[in-house]
């Protein structure tokens, strides 16, 4: 008998062996991947930039990919629930999430709170849409430029509000590479949303506001505010006549929000790349760019996973050095 155990752990080594070989490699489960719905989840509530560009774009990819993309809320702390949830789950890709730069870039570095490392916990799959700030002036305050405000800033330090969507957000943070780069002493006045703060400055209750210019479109067409800059390098089609911030001298202040999807760290190679092919091509059909452009967004596809980590990694950096110049740290 104990001549055969030898010959019978041999035995085993090799049906062992044998199974690991039939097992499915990364490449069969790419090839069978999806097999079943989709979960995008974005972090905030329904009917603002997230989810819109997430309801844009998941019907599209959901034809390409053969299966359900539902898209699920889950607000709550500035995104970042939504945003550890899909950090936790299985990096298998079925759970992803439409963020922005609020929750993947800013509230990592402003938050103590944050429980999650982007550029550890995430994998970063494509880049989507963007979409510049504006910056608006109560019509009560006489000014009709970004340069009249810093000139009217410099004359009245400390005495102008400039009111954001809220506090640690990408509208806060853009207020604060304003009063870097045009050396002024302006109040940041943090809103819930960015709505309410432009009704306020319409009514004079706040002399000015940053905001995305998706949700300011509606509220620039009454006319009832001053439209004094757009924060992106180039001049927006839908509101052609408003210069941008290089254009009136600030180069620096450049401040774009972005949407992109990402998956769970460990997320196999190939199903990341099918994911980024369907992805491009679902923001390249003529549907989805017509929806993005009445909404004021303009779509930002990446050339490859490996591009968008580089971006991101250049975003990561850039608002970090704000936000230390800054010292915006919250708990």
């Amino acid at each position: 008998m104990t001549k055969n155990k030898p010959i019978l752990a041999m035995g085993v080594a090799w049906l062992l062996g044998l199974a690991m070989l039939c097992q499915p490699g990364p490449a069969v489960f790419a090839q069978e991947y999806p097999s079943k719905p989709i979960r995008l989840i974005v972090g905030f509530t329904p009917g603002g930039s997230n989810d819109i560009v997430a309801r844009i774009v998941a019907p599209t990819l959901a034809e390409i990919l053969g299966v359900q993309v539902i898209v699920e809320n889950r607000p709550g702390a500035n995104a970042m629930i939504g945003t550890e949830y899909v950090a936790r789950s299985a990096p298998d890709g079925y759970t992803l999430t439409l963020g922005s730069i609020s929750p993947l870039i800013l509230s990592p570095q402003v938050y103590k709170s944050t429980t999650y490392d982007t550029r550890l916990d995430f994998i970063g799959i494509t880049s989507v849409a963007m979409t510049p700030q504006v910056i608006v002036a109560s019509p009560k305050l006489p000014v009709q430029s970004l340069t009249d405000l810093v000139e009217l800033a410099k004359k009245k330090p400390g005495t102008l509000n400039i009111a954001s969507s809220g506090t640690g957000s990408n509208s806060h943070v853009a207020i604060e590479l304003f009063k870097l780069t045009a050396t002024i002493n302006v109040s940041h006045v943090p809103y819930k949303g960015t709505a309410p703060a432009l009704m306020d400055v319409i009514g004079g209750q706040i002399d000015g506001a940053f905001g995305d210019l998706p949700g300011a479109l509606s509220q620039i067409s009454t006319g009832k505010m001053s439209v004094l800059a757009v924060t992106s390098e180039k001049r927006h089609p839908l509101i052609p006549n408003v210069a941008t911030t290089s254009e009136q001298g600030f180069s620096e202040l450049l401040a774009v929000n972005w949407f992109a999807v990402m998956a769970p760290a460990k997320t196999p190679t190939a199903i990341v790349n099918k994911l980024h092919a369907a992805l491009t091509q679902a923001i390249a059909t003529p549907t989805v760019t017509e929806r993005f452009r009445t909404l004021g967004l303009e779509a930002m596809p990446s050339a490859s996973p490996d591009a968008f980590k580089a971006f991101l990694q250049t975003e990561y950096a850039r608002w970090g050095s704000v936000i230390q110049a800054a010292s915006i740290r919250l708990e």
